[in-house]
């Protein structure tokens, strides 16, 4: 009953959404002209299949600091949110998006937008993302991709909300930036898929958690509304 309540909820955003966008008066810009489903799973589009299948969670605030946001708490205005995509390419030094990296994307691509989602594609790189996230069932995670100085910045200068990886996040190799995470109630989307077929700007992420109460990870769907 849970999850038949979920996707209808979930239906209900997207059905809002859609009918804005066509209502009269809208203009170009504001044209979304398909959504890309970024759940990772098989069958990922039926209702048990995110109970059980899906391979894409949600890090909520309360998995890195008890008492902080669990999954079902995150309000949902920060469930509906801008879509950016940065590139991480396999010649990064340690993999990660560094300052210099958000610098080289502003400059090319504007500034990021205030409470955005921050997305991480993997390129060129020798592994496969799809078969990447195998790892929830029990293979290593991956560090955060991200440096913690350019986490810092993203929240603190850019008001970033949350952020969308396609591997596991391992946080055990840097508490400190889990913390900073926690704190301003950033939750992290992990087991993402379908990178490749998003823009670097433009969309829009909704990001639709199962109603858990127990923290740590928890099931859920992710779409992109894509200009």
């Amino acid at each position: 009953m849970r999850i038949r309540s979920f996707i209808i909820a979930y239906a209900l955003v997207l059905a809002i959404l859609l009918f804005a966008d066509r209502r009269p008066g809208s203009t170009q810009q504001d044209h979304y002209s398909h959504v890309v489903d970024l759940t990772d799973g098989d069958n990922a589009a039926s209702p048990r299949a995110i109970a059980r299948e899906s391979r894409t969670h949600i890090i909520a605030p309360d998995a890195l600091i008890p008492g902080t946001w669990a999954a079902g708490q995150i309000p949902a205005e920060r469930l509906v949110a801008p879509l950016i995509v940065m590139d991480l390419k396999a010649a990064n030094e340690g993999h990660q998006i560094s300052l210099d990296d958000i610098a080289a994307w502003e400059s090319h691509n504007g500034m990021i937008p205030q409470g955005a989602v921050v997305a991480i594609r993997r390129t060129g790189a020798t592994t496969n993302p799809s078969t990447d996230n195998l790892s929830m069932s029990g293979m290593s995670a991956t560090p955060f991709p991200i440096t913690r100085g350019a986490a810092q910045f993203l929240i603190d200068a850019r008001y970033t909300i949350g952020f969308a990886v396609e591997t596991p996040v391992d946080f055990t190799s840097d508490r400190t930036l889990a913390r900073q995470l926690a704190l301003r109630g950033a939750y992290v989307v992990e087991g993402a898929a379908r990178f490749t077929s998003l823009p670097a700007t433009g969309s829009l992420v909704i990001v639709a958690p199962a109603k858990n109460r127990k923290p740590g990870e928890a099931p859920v769907r992710i779409l992109a509304m894509v200009r």
